[in-house]
């Protein structure tokens, strides 16, 4: 009799590693097999007293052979088995082992390769028909494995009961009839050294609420996206030229429900909420802290464990997709912080996956953050590269993301990143750059702008790496964006002095102008600025109360005057007055008093005013954009032009950075004519003192400062005055302008009409 046709004898040994959760090759034991007649059945189930066969119409028992092993002839075709309990209880189930493999050979190949761009739906647990059975496809890399089992509450978290088939190099997978939307699993790992590891879903899509552990079947298809006129034209809502003014977010912690326990707002809250109020507000995107499932609220999200399932802290995924539709329909970008930079110990993590260094190094001197105990991923490793790009155009596709910041850059590009001698393993020519992490840099740059085109990429990093922002082609890695640290401290600290001594630290203001064009800049006040003792951006202004004010908004004004797209974290648009702090909310409270209201229309104002002009946003990249008129230590002054494209009305920003007002202060001007005082921090409006140029002045003096004309200005304290060419003089002052003697100003700036002048 042909072996095939044989009934399938299972031996004492085969018996013991399926009852000891040994079993690697559970698919050539378990299941159907073909007989001359029929076919043979064999099933391993703890913890019965019976077991039957529903099959071609009626039910027989299956024989017990030994311990939990049945094993008989049955009719041909498909059957469904009936367990009983020994305490009487029935349940009825399909067979896993009577299905097929799910991946095919391209799946595998690529995979094995690191090359699968859409790594996810290979992956993970996917809800789909199955040899015509509803059910859930598993499937996870660990080739160091003795033995994979998914686990869950279909089969009492008992790895003896499911484990899986391997397929190619390393994947390990399986269908599950029956398991659907919102089971929790988590994968049981057999190692080399016998150890059993209890893993949540590397590519899962869905977790636990923390602390819990474990991951959670979620289907993520079907989703009726309404975004197709953003998405048909956000590049050039995100080109190099454009207005991009970004409110970043911590999700848990900008409002909460008060009156429901004060519990942070859902997606679907935030699609409502937070979208109104950064469209208001004159944001141009919305940049969200990470979102990828994390174990520590502490972390704020910095240290994630699930990098393919948005937190489930505010809602399943299609409610997150819920929040990005809305933005987009309300015209905004969406950005999230990306952290492929490190992993968190955690047991139930990627950590050791299947009892090896699988997707971290296993020499500390590479592998560990000694910063934030953590570990980095092995860059070198195809597979890791392959997780790790996949992820970042899961994010794009699957949940039409707009763009990712990627954190930590500086780590991952030096190997002795706040590394001490000794305690750092040089690269293959001795020194200090990581090679592999440089090249998956470039390889995830290349791959998220060719598969999912109009999106932007940028790069938290505070060293002079160079050319982070330039294509890969022209030996750069590839980042759309660079943030700006230099700029952001050397500012910073500048604007803490007292004003009698920033005569002495002139440069501070004027140095980031010596390599502002070196890189695409994005100019961040983040949230690394507001927390760890750091205090509120407010208090780190000097001075009394109206002084801290009048600085902070002279701050924002000379940060939307100077080169370089921006970022402002939440709660700084209304000068909250303490330290940000992830376990409440924002102080709301504060943002109804008058002096922080009055910061908050600035704010909003300036939005516009960027937005409306295309002098202060066209060129930021670009030397021909910007020009100095003057600057003077002495009296800690500076003025510069802004300049558009041809045909683009030009725009000077004068700056005061003392409390002494100075009247009749004169600069040259590029043209003769009126020029609109387009804004004014100083205006009451916003809580200065109301001191302004009466709507406007006219440039009648001779040429100045290298400029054919000059003209007298007012500078209030501790201001900046924004003035824009061409506007006749009977039109309407900006918003605070002292115009017709009425300190109060005129109504705000339509931005339409600033695009006109």
């Amino acid at each position: 009799m042909d072996s095939e046709t044989q009934p399938m004898q299972i031996s004492p040994d085969q018996q013991l590693a399926l009852s000891q959760g040994r079993c690697d090759t559970p698919f050539a034991l378990l299941g159907p097999r073909p007989l001359a007649e029929g076919q043979w059945l064999t099933v391993y189930h703890p913890d019965l007293a019976r077991l039957s066969v529903i099959a071609d119409g009626g039910a027989v028992e299956l024989p017990r052979v030994a311990g939990d092993l049945f094993a008989g002839p049955i009719p041909e075709g498909p059957y469904r088995l009936r367990a009983q309990a020994g305490s009487g209880a029935e349940w009825e189930f399909s067979d896993p082992y009577a299905f097929g493999p799910v991946l095919g050979e391209m799946d595998l190949h690529l995979l094995a390769e690191g090359t699968h761009r859409h790594l996810w739906r290979a992956l993970g647990a996917h809800v789909m028909t199955h040899q015509g059975v509803r059910g859930t496809h598993f499937a996870v890399w660990a080739p160091n494995a003795r033995r994979v089992s998914v686990v869950g509450q279909f089969n009492r978290w008992d790895g003896r009961r499911h484990p899986m088939r391997r397929v190619g190099q390393g994947v390990w997978e399986i269908f599950m009839p029956g398991v659907v939307e919102g089971v929790q699993y988590k994968y049981e790992i057999l190692d080399a050294q016998g150890g059993v590891l209890q893993k949540a879903d590397p590519v899962g899509f869905g977790s636990q609420h923390p602390p819990e552990k474990a991951s959670v079947v979620r289907d993520i298809t079907g989703f009726g996206w309404k975004d197709a006129a953003w998405m048909a034209s956000r590049a050039g809502a995100q080109d190099r030229r454009a207005p991009i003014s970004i409110y970043e977010v911590h999700p848990g912690s900008w409002r909460r429900r008060m009156d429901d326990g004060g519990r942070p707002l859902s997606y679907q809250e935030m699609a409502r909420e937070l979208v109104a109020y950064v469209k208001d507000m004159g944001f141009t995107h919305l940049e969200l802290m990470p979102v990828s499932e994390f174990p520590f609220d502490g972390s704020w999200g910095y240290q994630p464990v699930g990098l393919y399932a948005p937190t489930i802290r505010f809602g399943p995924p299609h409610e997150f997709r819920d929040l990005v539709d809305a933005a987009h329909r309300a015209g905004l970008g969406v950005l999230l912080d990306w952290v492929p930079g490190h992993f968190p110990t955690d047991a139930h993590g990627l950590a050791r996956f299947d009892g090896t260094a699988l997707y971290e190094h296993e020499d500390p001197r590479e592998g560990f953050h000694q910063d934030w105990n953590t570990l980095i991923y092995n860059y070198g490793r195809v597979e890791v590269q392959n997780f790790l790009i996949a992820n970042a155009v899961y994010w794009l596709q699957e949940y039409h993301i707009d763009g990712l910041r990627v954190d930590a850059v500086a780590s991952m590009l030096y190997r002795d990143y706040s590394r001490k001698a000794g305690e750092w393993v040089p690269n293959k020519d001795g020194g200090r750059e990581n090679y592999e992490a440089i090249a998956f840099l470039k390889q995830m740059n290349v791959t998220a702008y060719g598969e999912a085109p109009g999106i932007m990429t940028m790069a938290e990093e505070s060293t002079s790496f160079p050319k982070v922002s330039a294509p890969v082609d022209a030996g750069g890695l590839g980042f759309g964006f660079k943030w700006n640290m230099g700029w952001m401290n050397d500012t910073l600290r500048y604007m803490s002095r007292d004003p009698v001594h920033r005569g002495y630290h002139h440069d501070l203001i004027s140095f980031g102008l010596t390599y502002a064009y070196s890189e695409n800049f994005i100019l961040p006040i983040s949230h690394d600025e507001v927390v760890h003792g750091k205090g509120s951006l407010l208090h780190k202004m000097p001075g009394d109360e109206w002084q801290q004010f009048a600085n902070l908004r002279a701050y924002y004004g000379f940060m939307w005057g100077h080169p370089g797209k921006k970022l402002l974290f939440m709660g700084c648009e209304f000068a909250q007055p303490e330290e940000w702090n992830h376990n409440g909310e924002l102080n709301w409270l504060a943002a109804s008093q008058p002096l922080h209201q009055g910061v908050q229309a600035l704010v909003r104002d300036l939005n516009g005013l960027y937005v409306g002009l295309p002098a202060l946003h066209a060129r930021d990249a670009e030397p021909e954009g910007f020009q100095w008129i003057a600057t003077d230590a002495a009296q800690s002054t500076f003025a510069w032009i802004r300049r558009g494209d041809a045909g683009d009305a030009p725009v000077v920003v004068v700056c005061n950075f003392t409390p002494v007002p100075r009247p009749d202060f004169r600069i040259g001007v590029p043209l003769a004519g009126h020029w609109r005082e387009a804004l004014n921090t100083d205006a009451l409006v916003y809580g200065g003192s109301g001191m302004g140029n009466l709507g406007g002045v006219q440039a009648d003096g001779p040429g100045q400062d290298g400029q054919p004309a000059s003209m007298a200005v007012t500078l209030p304290p501790l201001s900046v005055v924004i003035f824009v060419a061409g506007a006749g003089a009977g039109e309407g002052a900006g918003r605070g302008d002292a115009k017709d003697g009425d300190p109060d100003g005129a109504e705000a700036v339509d931005p339409d009409d600033l695009a006109k002048d």
